[in-house]
C-alpha cells in the first residue's frame, strides 16, 4: 500500500475512534514498538500535548510527521482513560544485498550501483530507486530492453534478503556510420577520438573496432569531433548531434554526422596583457608553443595557459588567474590569442601538516618535501614534492591539499596512506628459476618508520641459495648524502655449471638535485665453479671455470622524476653505471649498465587509468685483463626477455673446429656475452582497482652476442597480473616465446616479489 494512502486511511480511522474522546484531557502518553527514534524525538514530533483536550487533528499531524522520518511500516493510535499509546510497526532491516548478472565482481561499482548497506531498513522506494539506477546503467552501456528484478525475503529473525537479478539487454552495433559537410580533414583522423565508431570488418579482433554502442557518450563525440577541428585551426566548426536510426529487431544502428567545418584560421598575434607586472612579458612569450601565422590549436592553446599559470605560480602567485581568449577576424581568417593574468599576491607558506602517517617520522616525510613554513608558493615546487614522496614507495598515496587562510598564506596539508614496507616471510614455495625453495626473510624498506632499508635473506631451493644481510640509508642525517653495506653468500645452479659466492659491498651516495644522483661503491667476492664438465673444455676455456676473487668499484649516475616507486603513472629514469674490476683480485674487466623507463599516465587524455611503459636494458663488458664466465651477460626472463627461462639466452662454448659444445647431459654449453639489449612495451590497465591488481600486456625483445650485439636475437609477449599484495608487489607472468629455435629452453609462467613493476 502506497505510504501516503495509508496515513491518510489511518488518520481517518482515528479521527472517527477518537471523536468521542476528544473533550478528555490526555494524562500520558505512551510510545510502543518504536527502536530506531529515541523518546525524547518523539516527543518533540509529538503534536498531542499532556494536560491538553485530545485533539484528533493533532493526532492525525503526529501520525504523519511520524510516518516523515522513513523507519515505520505501520502506525496507530487508540485511547483509554486518557492515555495515548502511539503503535509503531518498524520496517525490517536489510541483513543481505545482492547483485547478480552484472557488475558481480565489481564491489566500487557495487557501492555505487546499491547505494544501499546492510542493516539500512527496508524501504520500498529505495529498492526500486536501485533497480532504476542498474537499468540505467546497463542501458548507458548500451544493452538495451535491459530487465532487472527484485527478489525479497523475509527470514526467520525478521531481516530482509533483497536480490537484484540483471538481466542484460542486447547491444546494439552501428553497422554505418557518415559524415555529412567533411572535407577538409581525415574523418578517419577525428574518429579515433570518438567512442562510437562503425563495426570493422572481423571487428571481433583486438585492435578492431567492434561497433558497439556507447550510449553514455553520444552526447560527447560531437564536441570530441569539434575539438579536432579546432585542433587544426578550424575555429567555426559546428558538429550537430547524431542521428540515430535503431533497427530493434536485429539490433542494429546507422548513426549521421552533420558537420559545418567553415575555414582555417591562422594565428596573428599572441598578446599578453598583465593586471600587475610581475614578470617580463618575453619570459612568458617565451613558454608559449604557439606560433604566429600557423594555424590555430585549441590544444596547445590550453597548455599554453597552464605552462604560463606554472610559471607565474612558481614565482609565489599561488592564486594566479590566466584568462585565455581569442579575438576573431573572419574577413582576414586570422585570429589573436590573448592571455589576461590576474596574479594576484605573492602567497607564502604558513604551515606544513603532516596526516596520515602513523609509522614514518615526520621528519622523513618533510625532508622529501620542497616546501617549508615561510617559503614563497611555487607550483612546481609542491608537485616535485608529491613525486618525491611516491618515489620513496614508503606510502600508498599521497595528496597535497592547498588551505587557504587569506590572499597572502596557505597552509599545505600533507596527507599520506602508507604502504606496508616491510614483510616477514617464514616456510616454503616455488620460484620460476630455482623451483621448490625453503625460506626466511625478514626485510623493511621504512624500518619503524625511521627511512632505513634493512633486510635478512636465508632462502634455499634446488637451483639457488642465498644468504644475505643488507642495510641502507637513503639520507644519511636527512642529508644529500646516502649510503648502503651488505654481505652475502649466493649459490647458483645454471645449466651447465654452479657457481658459488661469498662477497661484501658497501658504498655512497650523492643527490645533485630533485631528480638526478650519483652513487660510488666497492665490492669484494671470491668466486668458486662447480658441476661443469672439464673433459669437454680445452685448456684455454677451462680457464674461465677457475675460481677467482674480484675487486671492483663501481661508479653510477641517475636521473629519475617519476611519480612513484612502484606504479609510475609519468615520469623518466634512466641510470648510467661503470663497474671496473682489477684493483687487486683476479677479474680485470670493465663493465657498462644503461636502464631506461618511461611511463606515461593516459587519465587525461581518454579518462582511463591506462599506463604505457618502455623499458630498456643495454649492457657492455670489455675484457681488460680476465674476464670470468660468471661475469658475462645471459639473457631470459624477468627483467630482459619473457618467454625463455632466465639466464639461457647466451652464446654457446665453441670447441676447435667451431662446433657448439655439450655436456654430458646433453645441455649446450653457454659462453655468455659480452654486449645485450632488451627492451619492452608494456600496456597497463586496472584489474581488481580495489585490491590495487592490474593486468599489463607486453612484448618484449632482445639481442645477445660475444663479438656482435645481433648474434642472438629472441623475443616474448604475454600479460601479467600485478598486485599489491600484503606481502609486497607480487607479479605472475603468463609468457609465450618469440623466434623460438631448436635447443631454446622456454618459459610460459614467471614470478617476482618486491619489485616495482
Amino acid at each position: 500500500m502506497d505510504f501516503n494512502l495509508k496515513k491518510i486511511t489511518l488518520s481517518l480511522l482515528l479521527c472517527t475512534a477518537l471523536l468521542n474522546a476528544s473533550s478528555q484531557n490526555v494524562e500520558a502518553i505512551h510510545y510502543d514498538g518504536m527502536v530506531h527514534i529515541s523518546e525524547a524525538v518523539a516527543k518533540r514530533l509529538n503534536a498531542v500535548k499532556i494536560g491538553e483536550p485530545l485533539n484528533p487533528v493533532e493526532v492525525d499531524k503526529t501520525i504523519k510527521t511520524f510516518f516523515d522520518q522513513g523507519y515505520f511500516e505501520d502506525i496507530w493510535a487508540d485511547e483509554e482513560n486518557g492515555t495515548v499509546t502511539f503503535h509503531f510497526k518498524e520496517k525490517p532491516t536489510i541483513s543481505k544485498i545482492e547483485l547478480k548478472g552484472y557488475k558481480e565482481n565489481d564491489e566500487e561499482a557495487k557501492k555505487t550501483l546499491l547505494q544501499i548497506e546492510k542493516g539500512s531498513l527496508y524501504d520500498a522506494r529505495r529498492i526500486e530507486s536501485t533497480r532504476k539506477r542498474i537499468v540505467e546503467a546497463l542501458n548507458q552501456e548500451g544493452k538495451i530492453d535491459s530487465v532487472v528484478e527484485v527478489e525479497s525475503k523475509k527470514l526467520e529473525n525478521g531481516s530482509m534478503h533483497v536480490k537484484f537479478i540483471a538481466n542484460e539487454g542486447q547491444e546494439i552495433i552501428i553497422k554505418e556510420l557518415k559524415y555529412y559537410g567533411v572535407s577538409g580533414v581525415d574523418s578517419d583522423e577525428f574518429e579515433k577520438t570518438t567512442a562510437n565508431k562503425e563495426q570493422d570488418f572481423m571487428g571481433w579482433l583486438w585492435g578492431r573496432n567492434n561497433g558497439k554502442m556507447k550510449i553514455a557518450e553520444l552526447q560527447y563525440d560531437p564536441m570530441r569531433i569539434r575539438d579536432y577541428y579546432m585542433q587544426n585551426g578550424y575555429l567555426d566548426a559546428k558538429v550537430d548531434q547524431p542521428f540515430v536510426s535503431v533497427d530493434f529487431n536485429h539490433y542494429e544502428a546507422s548513426m549521421a554526422y552533420s558537420v559545418f567545418e567553415g575555414d582555417i584560421f591562422r594565428i596573428s598575434d599572441i598578446l599578453i596583457f598583465q593586471d600587475t607586472n610581475v614578470i617580463d612579458d618575453q619570459a612568458l612569450l617565451n613558454v608559449i608553443a604557439l606560433e604566429k601565422n600557423k594555424p590555430f590549436n585549441i590544444k596547445t592553446f590550453r597548455d599554453d595557459a597552464e605552462r604560463i599559470k606554472t610559471k607565474i605560480a612558481d614565482l609565489g602567485y599561488a592564486y594566479v588567474q590566466v584568462q585565455p581568449d581569442l579575438r576573431k577576424d573572419k574577413e582576414t581568417k586570422t585570429v589573436e590569442v590573448i592571455y589576461r593574468i590576474v596574479p594576484g599576491k605573492k602567497v607564502r607558506i604558513h604551515n606544513v601538516i603532516i596526516a596520515g602517517n602513523n609509522r614514518t617520522l615526520d621528519r622523513i616525510t618533510r625532508r622529501e618535501l620542497f616546501l617549508a613554513p615561510g617559503d614563497l608558493y611555487s607550483l612546481s615546487n609542491l608537485k616535485d614534492s608529491r613525486n618525491a614522496l611516491g618515489r620513496t614507495g614508503y606510502f600508498e598515496s599521497t595528496t597535497i591539499e592547498e588551505k587557504r587562510l587569506d590572499d597572502e598564506s596557505m597552509d599545505l596539508i600533507v596527507q599520506t596512506k602508507e604502504a606496508p614496507t616491510g614483510n616477514i616471510q617464514l616456510g616454503g614455495g616455488y620460484g620460476s628459476f630455482g623451483g621448490i625453495m625453503l625460506s626466511v626473510a625478514v626485510s623493511d624498506r621504512n624500518i619503524f618508520g625511521s627511512g632505513l632499508n634493512v633486510g635478512v635473506h636465508l632462502e634455499k631451493s634446488v637451483r639457488t641459495k642465498n644468504y644475505s644481510f643488507n642495510i641502507s640509508n637513503p639520507r644519511l642525517n636527512d642529508s644529500d648524502f646516502s649510503g648502503n653495506f651488505s654481505i652475502y653468500n649466493t649459490m647458483t645452479k645454471y645449466y651447465t655449471y654452479t657457481t658459488d659466492s661469498a662477497g661484501i659491498s658497501f658504498g655512497t651516495g650523492h643527490k645533485f638535485n630533485r631528480s638526478l644522483s650519483g652513487y660510488v661503491g666497492y665490492n669484494y667476492a671470491k668466486n668458486h665453479y662447480s658441476d661443469f664438465d672439464p673433459t669437454i673444455l680445452t685448456a684455454s676455456q677451462i680457464r674461465y671455470y677457475e675460481s677467482y676473487s674480484k675487486s671492483s668499484v663501481t661508479t653510477s649516475v641517475t636521473f629519475d622524476n617519476t611519480d612513484d616507486y612502484y606504479v609510475p603513472r609519468e615520469g623518466m629514469s634512466l641510470s648510467q653505471s661503470f663497474e671496473k674490476a682489477g684493483l687487486g683480485g683476479d677479474a680485470d674487466f670493465l663493465k657498462s649498465r644503461t636502464n631506461l623507463g618511461i611511463y606515461r599516465g593516459l587519465q587525461k587524455l581518454i579518462d582511463a587509468d591506462l599506463i604505457v611503459r618502455y623499458k630498456a636494458r643495454f649492457s657492455y663488458v670489455a675484457d681488460t685483463g680476465y674476464l670470468p664466465l660468471n661475469e658475462r651477460f645471459y639473457m631470459g626472463g624477468i627483467g630482459s626477455v619473457r618467454g625463455y627461462r632466465s639466464y639461457s639466452i647466451s652464446p654457446y662454448l665453441l670447441d676447435s673446429a667451431g662446433a657448439i659444445v655439450y655436456n654430458s647431459l646433453g645441455n649446450a654449453q653457454l659462453a655468455g656475452g659480452t654486449k645485450m639489449f632488451s627492451n619492452s612495451f608494456e600496456l597497463s590497465v586496472p584489474l581488481v582497482p580495489a585490491a590495487k591488481m592490474r593486468a599489463t600486456a607486453f612484448v618484449d625483445y632482445g639481442m645477445i652476442g660475444a663479438n656482435s650485439l645481433s648474434e642472438i636475437t629472441r623475443g616474448g609477449y604475454g600479460v601479467s597480473l600485478e598486485w599489491f599484495s600484503p606481502v609486497g608487489p607480487l607479479q605472475l607472468v603468463f609468457c609465450e616465446p618469440l623466434n623460438q629455435q631448436p635447443g631454446d629452453h622456454v618459459e610460459h609462467f614467471e614470478f617476482t616479489i618486491g619489485q616495482r613493476f
